[in-house]
């Protein structure tokens, strides 16, 4: 992917607009740290195209409030607990 950094950050910002894909899906995906799809995100798109910047904040902000529900989601599928268990579990430690 070897673009002009402000052209990568228009295709950075519409994935995640068009798959609802987190900070690291992207990074994954493009084959670029999670730092340069924050910096192309919140720098360079916020200078270059405020409106569209608007929009995948949008979807940045739905996947950081749900992480914590994703993050507990692969920790049962990690250790293969139901929910039932997950809860006992955190009671007793």
């Amino acid at each position: 992917m070897k673009y002009l950094p402000e052209e990568r950050a228009k295709e950075l910002a519409l994935y995640i607009i068009e798959t609802g894909a987190t900070v690291r899906q992207t990074a994954k995906r493009f084959g670029i740290s999670k730092s340069t799809v924050h910096t192309d995100i919140t720098a360079r798109l916020m200078k270059s195209e405020p409106d569209l910047y608007d929009r995948v904040r949008l979807v940045l902000d739905i996947n950081k409030e749900e992480r914590h529900i994703r993050g507990g989601e692969a920790t049962r599928k990690k250790f293969g607990m139901r929910n039932s268990e997950c809860e006992i579990a955190g009671k007793d430690s």
